[in-house]
């Protein structure tokens, strides 16, 4: 397998990934608007291919800290896709490792998601509210280990704490529901 950063002509790829993979249209009409989206810029958009076939796809986007706009370059992992043929084989984990190895490296400090509370952790999230990061909108209390961040460089979470506000086209009530 091997992880690439998305070009434009990869659009119909991402778009076929994120159909395949959440079974309707929702998420690649969203991946469609955040990638048009200039105040989700810089974003970070990668495929996961097996020979030539790309079957996993993730999405970060910036994202910053109301309270502290500057204070933190921060991110958001929204979404992750992976085909179900190709789930349960580490795809989605390899893609995120890689988009947090590049990030990082792009001096990003914070990366937030709203996700599976078991999954996410396994990649280094931890719960974000218990540290004092509100999301862009309420979570439902009983969703509210799913919104997540984790710091990729030292004292990133400590340096820093707010409500998070994301790019204009994720920026809507219902993709904060769990």
């Amino acid at each position: 397998m091997r992880i690439e950063v998305a070009r434009e002509s990869d659009l119909p790829d991402v778009l076929r990934i994120e159909r395949e993979a959440f079974g309707e249209d929702d998420e690649a009409d969203l991946v469609r608007n955040l990638l048009s989206d200039p105040s989700a810029l810089p974003r970070l958009s990668l495929l996961a291919f097996r020979d030539e076939e790309a079957g996993g796809h993730v999405l970060f986007t910036a994202a910053h800290i109301a309270e502290a706009p500057g204070a933190a370059t921060v991110s958001v992992l929204a979404p992750l896709a992976v085909v179900p043929d190709a789930q349960r084989r580490g795809v989605g984990g390899k893609l995120i490792e890689r988009g947090l190895q590049l990030l990082s490296d792009a001096g990003v400090d914070l990366v937030f998601v709203l996700g599976h509370p078991t999954y996410y952790p396994r990649h280094g999230f931890e719960p974000a509210g218990r540290l004092g990061f509100a999301a862009p909108f309420p979570i439902l209390e009983e969703d509210a280990d799913g919104w997540m961040v984790q710091g990729l460089h030292p004292e990133a979470i400590a340096s820093v704490q707010g409500t998070v506000v994301c790019a204009d086209a994720l920026n809507k009530p219902e993709y904060w529901l769990e």
